[in-house]
């Protein structure tokens, strides 16, 4: 029975994920609501997120996570047939509700045993609340009301008919059919179950781990025919059921019918629209009508093919009304689009088939090496072939890792709205650029450091309602979260329109904190970099959300850890705009290939702007200079040697300049060969070599050296701020 728990544990490890994002789901749906209380998407999509989980906790008996969600499941239902009116009061309420189920579902998947005393009354607290807003179940008023044998009213309360043949491998798939039957009761009242056990065979056949068993139920709920199809979500592929809708339901179908929109919707679409039929049951339908077609290929005299409703009404899936309203409202058809089918993959997995990309680039440059040295045109054709097919490999495998920015952005609409009502602030969140694509790596990475500028921006940013009134600003402050594409990079941007940084302020702590010296002559983006600095902070009181300035340093050592850089510009009086600029994948980039003496180098293709070469006498012209007139732009270069303490690099080589460009800043870099493009798999430098500043990484090249690969924006920064402190005329002076 080893095999029926394995399945169990990887069942719930399924639902574990679908819980995390039906949870992530719901807060968004619920900050979309919090602006837009009418908005019937958000509503019918946190409806489908709270039903969702607890469909899948009734299948694994999760009791708890069952009885919790259920009763907010109720006021969903209410919300949505504009029973009751959604407020800000009880978006909050879900949000609270929401935080309790994730907490909830950690603790029976992670943990055993009772819930806490704590667990229990935060339970009993939300479920209090709750139930305020749900009306008495029972109705003892009307005297035509039907009871139950418990004395429960049914009175508009349907009779379903459900026939269920389980397959045959469903216990062995870690499925409890008596699990299915107990959650039936979740939506009303099992008034009648009738267990057929035709199939079971003779005992010296029988297998325990095989199930025999179906069941006739009766089942009395104030439900949809999708809503009983989801409790058997798990296991619609391995067993037969069948779902007979009352009666009654047939006028209340073509009503629905008749309301729909005027859109281009397939018959078997209409049905589902209305609710009279699933979209499991619609595909079921169709499928004898392929197969009639397929038959009917080559035929001479094909037989006639079955439209759709005839084998709807044939196998009594819905009344012939209803068939006949939806064909009336059908006015035009229109093609089915392919839909987007998508699979999980282990991202252990993922990560082990992009390191064997890696090392199937490296080993390509190998053989590209000898196809060169053996000069044969046929073998250096096949190999052009093989290092496009590589590349075309490699770009496919990195773009399984490539996630739009915007799931990320989205996530701090809850925590602006959170900390706006804490700090008793009025801020609006704008998002542009969440279609951006980012390594998946990166985004997990750079999480908390945008967090943490981002309550930055909320509580020391922008100021309280009362003083940007005084500043004649509008009381509703603006944080806006920008991404977007430059120079093979992505640009994060942070941006508020609050105070601004105090320069005054910056520079007065800098130097009380002995960062600078008073005799420093710095220009306004200088200072404003100064809040980098470690333990550097101008908050005159400290809160629990932050303190600008706090923790600061930290944020640019984890962006520089990501071979990222961080920056700030700041208007006192008008906002501030944090920026973060980040590789585009921390795995295999374009690189250009670099020699200084027997030193081997990578730059970053995507951040190469063009290559001079210089003539004799330009070369000697700038001989004693570190800057070039680059078309009418002064240009800053430096020696790779010089700056990495190169011993046999060529000092009077100054013919290959390689011009690099991050950001605003641009430099050229002097090296002894151009040895063109190269596909570069990126391998950590270790914790021995953390602290070196210029280098990002490194690689293997196909002669099997070992090419170090520069960070180019710090060093664009190293080489723009010597010659800015060249170009002082203080320093000039002294000079």
């Amino acid at each position: 029975m080893n095999t029926v728990s394995d399945e169990h544990q990887e069942g719930l490890e399924i639902f574990a994920q679908e819980a995390e994002e039906l949870l992530l789901q719901a807060e968004q749906a619920l900050l979309v609501l919090d602006e837009d209380f009418h908005d019937e998407d958000a509503i019918n999509e946190l409806f489908r997120a709270f039903h969702t989980v607890k469909g899948g906790a009734g299948l694994f008996g999760l009791n708890n996570i069952v009885d919790f969600t259920h009763h907010a499941e109720s006021l969903l239902s209410l919300i949505r047939d504009e029973v009751c009116v959604l407020d800000e009061s009880l978006v909050s309420l879900f949000l609270q509700t929401r935080d309790f189920l994730e907490k909830l579902i950690d603790f029976e998947l992670n943990q055993s045993g009772e819930l806490s005393e704590e667990f229990q009354q935060e339970n009993s607290s939300l479920v209090t609340q709750l139930q305020k807003y749900l009306p008495s179940t029972k109705d003892t008023s009307a005297d035509d009301s039907k009871e139950t044998d418990d004395g429960e009213s049914t009175e508009g309360i349907a009779q379903w008919h459900i026939s269920l043949r389980f397959g045959i491998d469903s216990l062995r798939n870690g499925m409890d059919p008596n699990s299915f039957i107990s959650y039936l009761a979740k939506l009303g009242k099992v008034e009648h179950i009738v267990l057929i056990d035709e199939a079971i065979p003779e005992w010296t056949e029988f297998d325990p781990e095989n199930c025999y068993l179906g069941f006739e139920i009766n089942l009395l709920a104030l439900t949809s025919k999708q809503e009983i199809e989801d409790v058997f979500e798990f296991v619609l592929d391995d067993c037969k059921i069948e779902i007979l809708p009352p009666g009654t339901l047939a006028e209340q179908y073509i009503k629905l019918i008749n309301e729909l929109p005027e859109d281009d919707l397939r018959l078997g679409e209409i049905l589902v629209a209305c609710g009279a039929l699933t979209k499991r049951e619609v595909d079921a339908a169709l499928s004898p009508q392929e197969l009639s077609i397929d038959n009917a290929i080559g035929q001479d005299k094909p037989t006639p093919i079955p439209q759709i409703g005839e084998i709807i009404i044939q196998d009594n899936l819905t009344t012939k009304p209803v068939v006949e309203a939806a064909l009336k409202k059908q006015q035009r058809t229109k093609s089915n689009k392919a839909a987007t089918e998508s699979i999980r993959v282990n991202a252990e997995k993922l990560e082990s088939l992009i390191n064997l990309v890696g090392e199937l680039v490296i080993g390509n440059a190998n053989v590209n090496i000898h196809a060169k040295r053996i000069a044969d045109l046929a073998l250096f054709d096949a190999q052009e072939n093989m290092s496009r097919l590589v590349a075309e490999v490699r770009d496919t495998v990195l773009g399984l890792r490539m996630v739009q920015i915007g799931e990320t952005f989205n996530r701090y609409k809850r925590v602006v709205r959170e900390v706006s009502k804490t700090l008793n602030k009025s801020i609006r969140l704008e998002i542009s650029g969440a279609e951006t694509e980012l390594d998946k790596t990166l985004i997990d990475k750079i999480s908390d450091p945008l967090l943490h500028l981002v309550r930055n921006a909320l509580d020391h940013g922008i100021e309280s309602k009362e003083d940007r009134l005084k500043a004649g600003k509008d009381e509703t402050g603006l944080l806006s979260l920008e991404a977007f594409h430059d120079s093979g990079t992505i640009v994060i941007q942070i941006k508020d329109d609050g105070a601004g940084l105090n320069k005054d302020k910056i520079l007065a702590k800098a130097i009380d904190k002995g960062i600078i010296d008073t005799e420093h002559e710095l220009t306004d983006h200088q200072i404003h970099m100064l809040i980098f600095e470690a333990g550097f902070s101008t908050a005159e009181q400290v809160t629990n959300l932050s303190g600008r300035g706090v923790g600061m340093d930290v944020v640019r050592r984890n962006i520089e850890a990501l071979r990222g850089e961080a920056d700030v510009d700041s208007v006192e009086g008008h906002g501030c705009t944090f920026s973060i600029r980040l590789p585009l994948t921390l795995a295999i980039i374009d690189g250009f290939h670099v020699r200084v003496g027997d030193s081997h180098y990578i730059l970053p293709l995507d951040m190469v702007e063009e290559c001079i070469e210089l003539t004799d006498s330009q070369a000697k012209a700038h001989q004693h200079h570190d800057y070039l007139n680059l078309r009418g732009e002064i240009l800053p270069f430096m020696h790779i040697g010089e700056i990495f303490a190169i011993d046999n690099h060529n000092e009077n080589c100054r013919a290959n300049i390689v011009v690099v460009k991050s950001g605003n800043k641009k430099a050229g870099l002097i090296v002894d060969e151009l040895l063109g493009e190269h596909q570069t798999v990126i391998k950590p430098l270790g914790q021995v070599f953390r602290n070196l500043k210029g280098l990002s990484g490194s690689t293997i090249l196909g002669s099997g050296e070992v090419a170090l690969i520069i960070d180019v924006p710090n060093l664009l920064q190293q080489i723009v701020s010597k010659f800015q402190q060249a170009s002082n005329p203080k320093n000039l002076a002294k000079a």
